[in-house]
């Protein structure tokens, strides 16, 4: 497609590729009878919900707004997990929300009678303290004092009267021998509890629909867990829904020289990926390879006053000259949903790639916005 026709920076969203990650989604749904979820704190595009409607059996969520966009936007089943809630929160939230998960056992106590009182289906988080990632430490709930979950020593058994459901959460972007590993430890700690739910929540970081997820292995689970303990089984990938699916386009502004050549770009690691400085990652760019793998090697970097705002070192076939468009890939999870205006930055616009090739301008943003936020 031809870049130059877009304004910069711009998110673009491709139909076609959302498209195929959801076909595979709900075939895991129709052969498993698994419920699958957008967790929509990975992927919140709510003017595709109801084309993510069709192929999956709803929304997740992390607070009241989301769980009012799912509601409001796409109306299907709609689940809420958050480490604490306030009770004006709670007061909406049993009116919207078909599951409300508690990340403790003072928290469910405190709203349990209004929970009772609107027959909502409630569950407990757990953590079975079995860290499987490697380097990503900002995002393992298994990690050392993590707040997320209760530990098995702190577990109440005599507090699980009206709780219909567990919930674990420990992936970020891992394959199904990890979720394998995991539930062996979830069992071990908490399987006794299994068969007095009605559904256990296997959390998401599931990278289903990467060309190598070991999918087999996650139908053989879900099919052994519903067999074994009679309960509905969730999962709540979000970036598995929309992996691949989306670009941020950026202009470069200057060429700058500090013993490497700098790419001064409209768009910002800081403001727009802010992944790329968190994780760390290095994100992938079209015609862009690793430093010194081709002639022309550049640091690629921000308009912001952030002096550590640098997305990485590419390397490039031919020079790069002011005006040129990079296209950074993956750019539709935890890009929109994470932004930001620090220094005044501007935010990027959001485009739709549709099936029949033409790009539709979705949202624009201006000074009003980043001036809305303040007083």
């Amino acid at each position: 497609m031809r870049w130059e026709a877009i304004p910069t920076p711009c998110y673009v969203v491709d139909e076609a590729k959302l498209r195929e990650n959801l076909e595979i989604l709900h075939a895991l749904e129709e052969e498993t009878g698994a419920h699958v979820l957008l967790a929509q704190k990975a992927f919140s595009m709510f003017v595709l919900y109801p084309m993510i409607g069709k192929y999956l059996s709803g929304t997740t969520a992390s607070g009241l707004y989301e769980a009012r966009l799912g509601w409001e936007e796409m109306g299907k089943e709609n689940h809420v997990f958050a480490p604490a809630y306030k009770t004006e929160d709670m007061q909406e939230l049993v009116k919207i929300c078909d599951h409300i998960i508690f990340n403790s056992f003072s928290q469910y106590e405190k709203h349990k009678l209004i929970c009772q009182e609107s027959n909502v289906s409630v569950g407990i988080r757990v953590n079975p303290e079995c860290s499987t990632q490697e380097g990503h430490e900002i995002y393992d709930p298994c990690g050392a004092g993590s707040r997320l979950g209760v530990v098995k020593s702190e577990f109440k058994e005599e507090c699980l009267d009206g709780i219909e459901g567990l919930h674990f959460h420990t992936l970020c972007e891992q394959n199904a021998d990890d979720l394998v590993r995991t539930f062996a430890a979830f069992e071990e700690k908490f399987g006794c509890y299994l068969k007095q739910m009605k559904w256990l929540n296997l959390g998401g970081g599931h990278h289903i629909t990467r060309p190598d997820y070991q999918i087999d292995s996650l139908k053989k689970l879900i099919s052994s867990i519903k067999e074994k303990y009679d309960v509905e089984v969730y999962l709540e990938p979000g970036e598995a829904v929309a992996l691949n699916a989306g670009y941020l386009v950026t202009e470069v502004m200057d060429i700058v020289k500090n013993e490497i050549q700098i790419l001064i770009l409209d768009a910002s690691a800081a403001c727009h990926m802010p992944d790329v400085l968190e994780m760390p990652y290095r994100p992938p760019l079209q015609n862009g390879y690793q430093p010194g793998e081709k002639p022309y090697t550049y640091r690629l970097s921000s308009m912001t006053c952030l002096a550590g705002d640098v997305i990485g070192d590419y390397s490039f076939e031919k020079p790069i000259q002011v005006g040129d468009r990079l296209v950074f890939e993956d750019m539709a999870i935890y890009s929109m949903v994470k932004n930001n205006t620090f220094n005044g930055m501007p935010l990027p616009a959001i485009a739709l790639k549709k099936e029949n090739g033409e790009v539709e301008i979705v949202k624009e943003f201006s000074y009003e916005d980043f001036k809305g936020r303040l007083s």
